[in-house]
C-alpha cells in the first residue's frame, strides 16, 4: 500500500516551467524534487512545456499530478527514479527525451548526484518500489518509454497511452542481473499504438501481469521475454497488423537451460493474431499473488475498447480535477 496521503503531505504548485539542473529556481518542478522534504504532492498552475536540462531525479513519497492542465515534459533523459519508493506519476505528456552523457545533477535533499550516461527513456526506474504510473501519454523517445530495472518491484503501469515508439517497455535490467527475479509488475488498462513496434512489455527474470490492455498492432512482437520470465496475459485485446507478423509473443532462447512461462487467459485475438503459450507447465504458478488491498476487478476482453478509451493524460476542464 502506498503512503502518499495524510496530514503531513506538502502541497507544491509548479509555477515556473524553466529548469536548471544544478541551481533550480523556487516554483520549478526540479526545485520540488531537490528542496522539499517529506511527502509532497505536486500540481501545476497552468499549461506548460518543461524542457529538462538533465535527468530529473524523482524523490520518494512524491506525487506528480498533471490533472486539469496540459503539461509536456521533454529534454534531458526525463524522469529517473533511483532507489525511490511511494511515487505516483499521473497526467503527464512525456516525449522526445534525449540521452545524456555522464554529469552532475542536483538530487533529493539538495545533494549533488554524479550520474553516469543515461539513455533517452521517458521514465526509468532503478532499485525502486511501490510506483504507480497512471494516465500518462508517452511517445517518441530514442530509447524506450518505461524501464523497470535493477531490482525494482511493486510497480503498476495503468491507463497510459503509448504511441509512435519502437521499444516501449522493458522489465528487467539485463541477462546478468538475477535480482530482477523478484520483480512484480502489473500492466493494466493501457492503450498501445498506433505505431508501437515491440516490448509491450519485454520481461527478464521477473513476473508481469498484463491485463485489459488494447494492442493496435505491433512490428516485431507485442509481448516478449528471456531469462525465465513469467507472464500472465489476461483479457487483453490483440489486433494484429494488417501486414507482417501476426504472432503476439517472442522469447529468446539462450541455450542455458532456462525456461519461459507465458500464459494467455481470456484474451481476444483479431485480424489473425496468435499467442504461443508455454509448452510445459501449462501456466502453473502464473498467478499475481496480490494482497487483499491490491486485488482489482478484471473486465472481459470485449470491454477493453471502452476501458481504454480514456487512456493517456486526461483532458479535464479547469473546474475539474478529473
Amino acid at each position: 500500500m502506498m503512503s502518499n496521503i495524510g496530514r503531513d503531505v506538502i502541497n507544491y504548485k509548479v509555477t515556473d516551467p524553466s529548469d536548471d539542473a544544478l541551481n533550480p529556481k523556487p516554483g520549478t518542478l526540479r526545485y520540488a524534487m531537490t528542496h522539499v522534504k517529506g511527502k509532497v504532492w505536486i500540481t501545476f498552475k497552468r499549461d506548460m512545456n518543461i524542457t529538462l536540462q538533465k535527468p530529473l531525479l524523482v524523490s520518494s513519497f512524491t506525487a506528480i499530478d498533471g490533472r486539469g492542465v496540459n503539461v509536456h515534459i521533454s529534454g534531458g533523459a526525463c524522469l529517473v527514479l533511483q532507489r525511490a519508493n511511494n511515487v505516483i506519476i499521473h497526467g503527464l505528456r512525456i516525449h522526445n527525451c534525449v540521452a545524456q552523457p555522464a554529469g552532475p545533477v542536483l538530487g533529493p535533499d539538495a545533494k549533488i548526484v554524479h550520474l553516469g550516461p543515461v539513455d533517452g527513456d521517458a521514465i526509468r526506474m532503478l532499485s525502486s518500489s511501490k510506483i504507480w504510473i497512471d494516465h500518462n501519454t508517452l511517445y517518441d523517445c530514442p530509447d524506450g518509454l518505461i524501464d523497470v530495472t535493477r531490482g525494482s518491484t511493486g510497480v503498476t503501469i495503468s491507463n497510459n497511452w503509448f504511441r509512435s515508439q519502437n521499444k516501449v517497455m522493458l522489465l528487467g535490467h539485463d541477462d546478468g542481473f538475477r535480482r530482477d527475479k523478484d520483480m512484480k509488475v502489473t500492466v493494466a488498462f493501457n492503450h498501445f499504438g498506433p505505431r508501437c513496434q515491440q516490448r509491450m512489455p519485454r520481461v527478464r527474470f521477473g513476473y508481469a501481469h498484463v491485463v485489459n490492455n488494447l494492442y493496435l498492432g505491433w512490428g516485431a512482437y507485442a509481448i516478449g521475454g528471456s531469462m525465465d520470465p513469467t507472464i500472465k496475459s489476461q483479457a487483453n485485446l490483440f489486433i494484429a497488423p494488417k501486414d507482417g507478423n501476426k504472432e503476439v509473443t517472442w522469447r529468446q532462447h539462450n541455450g542455458n537451460g532456462m525456461s519461459w512461462n507465458f500464459l494467455s487467459v481470456e484474451d481476444v485475438f483479431e485480424n489473425g493474431a496468435s499467442f504461443s503459450q508455454s509448452r510445459s507447465g501449462g501456466g502453473v504458478a502464473v498467478r499475481p499473488n496480490y494482497s487483499a488491498e491490491q486485488i482489482f476487478p478484471i473486465e472481459a476482453a470485449r470491454e477493453v475498447r471502452a476501458l481504454t478509451k480514456s487512456a493517456g493524460a486526461l483532458k479535464c476542464p479547469r473546474v475539474s480535477r478529473c
